[in-house]
């Protein structure tokens, strides 16, 4: 059988510069008017995919499954995007049993926005809160996990996913800038094939993400952001709406001036785009991820113009440098004087002292112990949750504990986890902004890993892959956990995707992942 085309996974691999357009599958957009909107763009020279959004700033939208197949059905190949928001590890693999049996190969894997309800009509969004509800959304997987099934899935049953993952090199702090690329790498070892930038307007860091790459010798396609920014969005970005968006104060108030003519800023942007595409182009970038203005017309013009004004690049450039005064880049100034570095900090230094004078993670007299005593426990259930109870009470005042039943503090620089609001293991989302977590108003959690490691020189620890937890052991003591070699964690990971002794097509119609299942006879019929 001769695989489909798929013009997306062929340009790239041919080197040709190319377009992806993004439809955001918004639930104040009609179905019918996507998909009117999908044969249009089929037939704009270049476009080689149409990349359909789910929970897009947090909002539940239209099915992408279901849109991208009938996108595909009207000419346009898609890119699905897949989220870990409310997903269990068995959901996620439901969802990609559902994409192969559609013949759906770009799937871009997404952490996803943390959902939020809508701010009433007319009124900005209400001031983040102090602390999360009692009702959280699940975030069994994260993004770097969701790549690493994928991969799995594509190296056990030859599926032929081409595989996408997100960036932001708009970080202005060094912690939140050097963990996005940490987490880039971090995607590409898992099985990523090609990556798109979030969307942002200083080519300072545009070019900063491709040196950083080439000097480890990456060498994987990496699409550029460009969003076509009219002057209501760039007003709520410059307000860090949706979450990972910024605009600079200069460049909203130069959009607001072009704005007041009469065609309300429209040419002026599209130049704009236009300059941004020929920039990316110049620098070495793969194509141009677009967003923003979704209309073929505007879309063909941008990319006729990019064209036209290619040789011009290292011009525009030096005008599209709206980042923060005093942000941080990787490439200082030699002038730069590097900013302090803060301490570790008393508790990690500790634990790890702890750790070097009672070895157990390895095979020691007092690992054998220790394996002989949890094993004992474990045989009574009562001694065996009093001891989860005195665990808790230790850890739970020390780390913000949730008894997950799998730590990874170790590998954490001891922080725990479960203390972000996503539950992600293997490093930050898109939407921190300066140093603060993009759904409660405190610090991200992953400055306190990355400046406690980086203090300790502990640094190449932040590449190793962290799995999921086995939620099975939730409310359980993880010492006996670790003793038993029940948990998830790295050097004794389970296996992300588990083989199913009934195909998906002929499974029955209930439990996890059936709702996506019935599903699939609409997505057929819509194909």
């Amino acid at each position: 059988m001769t695989a489909a085309p798929n013009p997306l996974r062929e340009a790239m691999q041919a080197g040709r510069f190319c377009y992806v357009v993004e439809l955001v599958a918004s639930r104040l957009t009609r179905e019918a008017k996507l998909l009117e909107v999908a044969s249009q763009l089929a037939r704009v020279s270049g476009v080689v995919a149409g990349s359909i959004t789910s929970y897009a700033g947090g909002a539940i939208g239209h099915d992408p499954i279901r849109v991208g197949t009938a996108a595909r059905a009207r000419g346009l190949t898609p890119n699905i995007h897949l989220t870990c928001v409310n997903r269990t590890v068995a959901n996620a693999q439901s969802a990609l049993e559902d994409l192969n049996a559609l013949g759906v190969e770009n799937v871009f894997a997404l952490s996803g926005d943390y959902p939020k309800a809508p701010a009433p009509k007319g009124q900005p969004p209400p001031p983040l809160p102090r602390e999360l509800p009692a009702e959280q959304p699940v975030f069994d997987l994260d993004s770097v996990q969701l790549v690493r099934m994928m991969n799995e899935m594509r190296a056990q049953r030859g599926i032929p996913f081409w595989i996408a993952a997100a960036v932001s090199p708009f970080k202005y702090t060094e912690a939140d800038c050097v963990y996005q690329y940490l987490k880039l790498e971090k995607k590409f070892a898992a099985g990523a094939d090609w990556a798109v930038t979030q969307l942002g307007y200083d080519v300072r860091k545009f070019r900063e993400l491709l040196d950083y790459l080439n000097e480890r010798g990456i060498r994987k396609p990496v699409l550029g952001n460009v969003y076509v920014l009219a002057a209501k969005a760039a007003e709520k970005m410059s307000k860090g709406e949706p979450p990972g968006c910024w605009v600079a104060p200069e460049l909203l108030a130069r959009i607001q001036e072009e704005s007041k003519a009469a065609d309300k800023g429209l040419a002026a942007r599209l130049e704009r785009a236009a300059r941004m595409v020929a920039v990316l182009r110049g620098l070495g970038y793969a194509g141009a991820y677009l967003g923003g203005d979704h209309q073929a017309d505007h879309i063909r013009w941008i990319i006729k113009r990019s064209e036209a004004i290619a040789g011009q690049w290292e011009e525009f450039a030096a005008e599209l440098n709206y980042g923060p005064q005093g942000g941080f880049y990787v490439q200082k100034a030699p002038a730069a004087a590097a900013p302090p570095r803060n301490k570790r900090g008393l508790l990690p230094a500790v634990m790890d002292a702890m750790g070097r004078a009672l070895p157990v993670t390895r095979d020691t007299p007092l690992r054998r112990a220790l394996t002989s005593v949890f094993r004992a426990v474990d045989k009574h259930p009562a001694e065996a949750r009093l001891l989860e109870r005195l665990e808790y009470a230790v850890k739970r005042p020390l780390f913000g504990c949730e008894a997950c039943g799998n730590c990874v503090l170790g590998h954490m620089e001891y922080v725990c986890p479960q203390t972000c609001p996503k539950h992600m293991r293997n490093g930050p989302c898109g939407g921190t902004f300066l140093g603060r977590c993009e759904v409660v108003d405190k610090p991200c959690i992953w400055i306190a890993v990355y400046e406690h490691a980086a203090a300790a020189g502990e640094m190449p620890q932040l590449h190793t892959f962290i799995p999921p937890p086995d939620r099975a052991l939730t409310g359980t003591s993880s010492w006996i956990n670790y003793f038993l070699e029940r948990d998830n964690r790295p050097g004794h990971e389970h296996p992300l995707v588990q083989i199913q002794s009934v195909p998906p097509a002929a499974a029955p119609a209930t439990g996890a992942g059936s709702e996506d299942r019935a599903a699939i006879a609409s997505h057929q019929e819509i194909r």
